[in-house]
């Protein structure tokens, strides 16, 4: 699927640094000392559609989440992945969250 004009999260994809396509930036209301946002370029509404991805994409996509981490300085991290309203999904494009840093739910 590509990109969508009405999609918060598909703007900040064409505005950041891509990196075999996908995108980390900070997350604006951090949840931890370090909250990162791993996005892909290409708009997937929520997890539930990971199947849209080719395998060889879909790895990608966590090696890219580890790599994230790590180049965060991140040696103990949590990645999560919010799916649906019900779950906390506010902006329907799917993206995991890396949180370390510290302690991120309190």
């Amino acid at each position: 699927m590509a990109s969508r004009p009405d999609c918060l999260f598909c703007t900040l994809v064409a505005e950041g640094d891509h990196a075999d396509g996908f995108v980390a930036i900070e997350d604006i209301n951090p949840k931890a000392p370090v909250h990162l946002l791993v996005l892909p370029e290409r708009h997937v509404d929520t997890f539930r559609d990971i199947g849209e991805f080719p395998a060889d994409e879909a790895k990608r996509m966590l090696e890219f989440i580890a790599e994230t981490a790590r180049k965060a300085g991140l040696e103990d991290y949590q990645v999560v992945v919010n799916v649906g309203r019900e779950a906390g999904q506010t902006v329907f494009h799917l993206h995991w969250h890396i949180l370390g840093g510290g302690k991120p739910f309190e």
